[in-house]
């Protein structure tokens, strides 16, 4: 069992920076692919960014692709996600997420959820 928990979500305005930050219980956290997912209102949770066990590998919506960086410190047993040049259309719950896959998009194979973290962005 895994457990996870989200922090570093607020309120910032359009431009700004936040970086999310999940801590996970356990001993093999190096053995989980990480992922997080944002849901805005009335909308479905959709996928982020993704990171392999190693961190070797990554994977970006193409909505973040040059403002978002996922990564990982498995000595902390931890994920970020650092997001930069922050828009209106970002604003949504977060997530992070862990499978017990290598690497992998798809939400319904996530194995682990955390609680959420809101991020929301002023315009």
């Amino acid at each position: 069992q895994v457990q996870l928990v989200e922090s570093g979500g607020g309120l910032v305005q359009a431009g700004g920076s936040l970086k999310l930050s999940c801590v996970a219980s356990g001993r093999t956290f190096s053995s989980y692919g990480m992922g997080w997912f944002r849901q805005a209102p009335g909308k479905e949770r959709d996928v982020v960014a993704t990171i392999s066990g190693s961190g070797g590998s990554t994977y970006y919506v193409d909505s973040v692709k040059g403002r978002f960086t996922i990564s990982r410190d498995n000595a902390k047993n931890t994920a970020y996600l650092q997001m930069d040049s922050l828009k209106s259309e970002d604003t949504a719950v977060y997530y992070c997420a862990a499978t017990k896959l290598v690497f992998t998009t798809s939400a319904s194979l996530y194995d682990y959820w955390g609680q959420g973290t809101q991020v929301t962005v002023s315009s």
